[in-house]
Formats: structure tokens, C-alpha cells, sequence
């Protein structure tokens, strides 16, 4: 077998969209795990919708994400230009129009956009309403397409396709799919301002650049039979096709840029880890044979298979993500974690606390970086409170049990010295012990008093380490104030 070259072949046109990010992933793994070549292809020839810095975007986050390229326009494998505004400079596109224009297999159309658009449209045997080109100026001669090139008329080059009968083309997910020829349109390869369309550079480039596996979303399912129709008529080998199911949001459409998640740097910018986001974009549409959930890209290259991706669509599902963002950042090392939240605790602590300590307290609570935010803000400044918060019937404790407590451990507080957590927790301990209560009967009061907040990343004494003595006693002081 030849070695697999798969290829990402971006347009430049802004934020890369969660698409496009597991198209990359997917051609990747499919390369990487077969030992084969994984090319980077810039497609810009759709000029009005070129977005300046869009490609600094696409190298910035392949780099970022590890989807590293074998070959691309930085890294010269021998078919290049790797860019296709580059290639059509060349006339490359046309060449190979005008060729299948001799064959016989597409011809110049002039036909006028008033033309176009009276033409009827028809309901397709899946019931979506299509409007196909009626081949009016295939019956053209040679002399009247000549004159009319001559007099400067404006043109585009249309693929010729059969009426009759129909065509089969195989997908590696969807199996072998057959479509009536009548509903196949013949779709323009070059147009009008020269420029080739994209499904018609598409299979010149992937032919030319080896390409193996062709691996786009199911919205390009529709044009399989005319990209086919391309390679039997050039008499080129069709490669194989990988059609990836598409994304939807929970409410199962098509995940768009209003939903506020859509690419990578969305994601990013909430938070969100580079790991997390590519391991959770790889089973959107593909699972391993086991229930695992949590890998490393290199272990995605080891275990991705394509056969087992999915036919259905794959719904983003948010709160997944999250989840599993908190699983990565929950075994992240304490040192790369506190470098990565320092900056997001000091937007909130301007206090001369020690912040690696509250760090360790929020690693194993938070699901994103941000989250760091509300699961601290007390440490900062006491929130006012509703004594309701003393209440807890586990704890069987109340708002009157509460100031009994509190008013009892002031003077104990007040003469203890060490206020290191250990400490501080052998003094509650050994409270407890002499009142013959159980644990949370005395820490649920300590700890609403010195937080204000029904959950904390930490206990009680955690707590009054980190804010010492002199804001413990203050705290649990305003407690007792509020409790009587």
C-alpha cells in the first residue's frame, strides 16, 4: 500500500469553528496512526471571504493543539505551492479545465445571471428543492464559443454530467451512496473572474498532492458524485473518503457562532485547556471500543480508528466539556496549574495571603480557569450573609446552636497563637471532644462565620489559615453580631 497523505485545507476566513478544528484532528490521527503524511493546504481562492490574520489563527492553533504539519507553505514537500491563490497564479486550474473542455467532459457556459435565475427549480427524491443547470450552452459550436470569448463575453466552465441513470460512490462511514444523475447539476469549475471553484480545486490539488484520505464534514456528502465524476474523467484513482457527522448544539442544530462556544478560541479564551478541548472534540463522532474517556493526543494516535466513527450527528455537549476540563485540570501538577491561575487569583486577591495555598484549595473544585473567581472572592472581603446559612440538618445545627458555639470558641481562638491549619484543627477537636458533639457540629458555624458562603474549596481552619488570626477573630465576631 502507498503511504497515507491526508491533508487540512483551511480557508482563511476567521476563528477556527469546532469543525474545522476535528477535521484537522481526525486527518491528523488517520495519518499519524498509520505512520503516514499530514499536509497543512491554505485554500484561499474565495477571495470576499478572506479575513486579515485568519492564517496566523490556523498556524497558531494547529501549533497549540499539536496537529503538527509534514508539509504545508513553511514546510516544502515537493508539490507545492501549498497555497492555492499561489497555484492558480500559474494558470494550473485552468489548464486542467480547458483539458476536460477538449474531452468533451465540460464546456463555456454565458449564460447571464437573469438566465440563471429563471431557471425551474425541482424537489430532489430526499424532498429538498434543487435547481439544476439545463445545459443551454453545451449545444454551443465551437465557432460560437470562439466569437463569444473573442468579443470579451463573460464565461464560466461547467462540468458536463450525465441525465440517465445514476452514480454509486462509497464513503468509509455512510457506506455506498446512490444518486439519481438527474439531480446532479453541472456545478462551475472555473468562474467567471477566473478563479476555480472550490470542489473543482479540491480534486485537482488532492490529486496532484498524493492525497489518500479525504477526510470533510457530511455537508460535502452531496458533492461526492460530481468530485467522482472529475477523477473518471481525468482518469485519476478516487481517493478514500472520510465524511465526518456533523456538530449540533443540545438543541440539535447546527452548532453555530451565536452559541457563544463555536471555536477554539472561544473556548480558550473561557477558560477551557488545549487538552481538553482536542481529547472532547475527537469523540465528537468517533469512540474508542472501550467506555475510556480521557487521552492524550499521542494516545489518540495509537487507538484512533476511523471505521468507528459515527453516522449520527454528534451533539456539543457542554457540560461534558466542562467536566472534562475539570478532569484535566484535577490531575494537572500543582506548579504548571499555579502558573496558569495566578494571574486570575490576583484579579480578585489583593491581600497579603499566601496564594499558592488558596490555589490548592481550588485545583480539584473548578472546571475552568474563571471559575476561580466566585470559588475565592471571600477570602478578599467577608460577603454579607443571610444567618439562615447556619442552619444545616445534617449537621444538626441552627442559627441559636450556632452562636452557642461560636460565642464558646471566641476566647479559644483569641488565645491560640498557632494558626496553622493543623493547629487550629487539634483546638477544634479537642472542643469537641469535651462537648461530646460531632465534627460538623462545630465546624459548619466556624466555617459560615469566617466565609459567609454555603460552599468553599476548604474547611473551616483551611480558611483561617489563609486569612490568620486577626480577620478569623473579626469574622466570627461579625458571626456572633449577626446570630444574636
Amino acid at each position: 500500500m502507498s503511504t497515507v497523505r491526508t491533508r487540512f485545507a483551511p480557508s482563511p476566513t476567521g476563528r477556527m469553528h469546532v469543525g474545522n478544528l476535528r477535521t484537522a484532528l481526525y486527518a491528523y490521527l488517520i495519518a499519524k496512526h498509520e505512520k503516514g503524511t499530514f499536509m497543512l493546504r491554505i485554500e484561499d481562492t474565495d477571495q470576499e471571504r478572506f479575513v486579515d490574520g485568519a492564517l496566523e489563527i490556523i498556524y497558531r492553533t494547529l501549533e497549540k493543539t499539536g496537529l503538527i504539519h509534514d508539509e504545508g507553505p513553511d514546510k516544502d514537500g515537493g508539490v507545492g505551492p501549498y497555497v492555492q491563490s499561489e497555484r492558480q497564479a500559474s494558470g494550473l486550474y485552468l489548464k486542467y479545465a480547458k483539458q476536460l473542455v477538449e474531452q468533451g467532459d465540460a464546456y463555456y457556459c454565458f449564460c447571464d445571471k437573469e438566465r440563471l435565475d429563471s431557471l425551474k427549480s425541482s424537489v430532489s427524491e430526499n424532498g429538498t428543492e434543487i435547481v439544476v443547470y439545463d445545459k443551454h450552452c453545451l449545444g454551443l459550436s465551437k465557432e460560437e464559443v470562439e466569437a463569444n470569448l473573442a468579443s470579451g463575453m463573460p464565461w464560466v466552465i461547467r462540468i458536463n454530467m450525465p441525465t440517465e441513470g445514476t452514480t454509486t460512490f462509497h464513503d468509509e462511514i455512510y457506506g455506498d451512496i446512490t444518486v439519481p444523475n438527474a439531480e446532479l447539476d453541472d456545478m462551475i469549475l472555473i468562474k467567471s473572474d477566473g478563479y476555480p471553484t472550490y470542489n473543482f480545486a479540491n480534486v485537482i490539488d488532492d490529486h496532484l498532492m498524493g492525497i489518500t484520505h479525504v477526510v470533510r464534514g457530511n455537508e460535502y456528502l452531496s458533492s461526492a458524485p460530481k468530485y467522482n465524476r472529475l477523477y473518471e474523467a481525468f482518469g485519476w484513482e478516487v481517493p478514500v473518503y472520510v465524511h465526518c457527522p456533523l456538530i449540533t448544539d443540545e438543541n440539535h442544530k447546527k452548532l453555530s457562532k451565536r452559541c457563544g462556544h463555536s471555536s477554539y478560541e472561544d473556548l480558550i479564551e473561557q477558560g477551557f485547556l488545549t487538552e481538553a478541548v482536542v481529547n472532547y472534540v475527537a469523540l465528537l463522532g468517533w469512540s474508542p471500543s472501550d467506555n475510556r474517556e480521557i487521552f492524550s493526543l499521542q494516545e489518540l494516535v495509537e487507538v484512533f480508528d476511523y471505521h468507528r466513527m459515527n453516522k449520527s450527528p454528534a451533539v456539543f455537549d457542554f457540560v461534558k466539556l466542562k467536566w472534562m476540563n475539570g478532569e484535566y485540570i484535577k490531575a494537572m501538577d500543582f506548579h504548571t496549574f499555579y502558573e496558569m491561575a495566578e494571574p486570575t487569583i490576583k484579579e480578585v486577591i489583593t491581600k497579603d495571603y499566601d496564594l499558592k495555598k488558596i490555589a490548592k484549595l481550588v485545583q480539584s473544585r473548578i472546571e475552568t480557569i474563571p471559575e476561580i473567581k466566585e470559588h475565592i472572592d471571600f477570602f478578599e472581603a467577608l460577603p454579607d450573609y443571610d444567618i439562615e446559612m447556619y442552619t444545616h440538618k445534617k449537621m444538626k445545627t441552627n442559627a441559636e446552636t450556632s452562636l452557642e458555639v461560636l460565642k464558646e470558641l471566641l476566647p479559644i481562638f483569641e488565645a491560640q497563637e498557632d494558626y496553622s491549619n493543623d493547629a487550629l484543627f487539634a483546638v477544634l477537636k479537642e472542643y469537641v471532644a469535651k462537648k461530646e458533639c460531632k465534627n460538623g457540629y462545630a465546624m459548619w458555624p466556624v466555617r459560615t462565620a469566617v466565609s459567609g458562603k454555603q460552599n468553599t474549596p476548604g474547611g473551616a481552619t483551611e480558611i483561617m489559615e489563609i486569612i490568620g488570626k486577626e480577620e478569623s477573630l473579626a469574622r466570627i465576631r461579625i458571626g456572633i453580631e449577626k446570630l444574636s
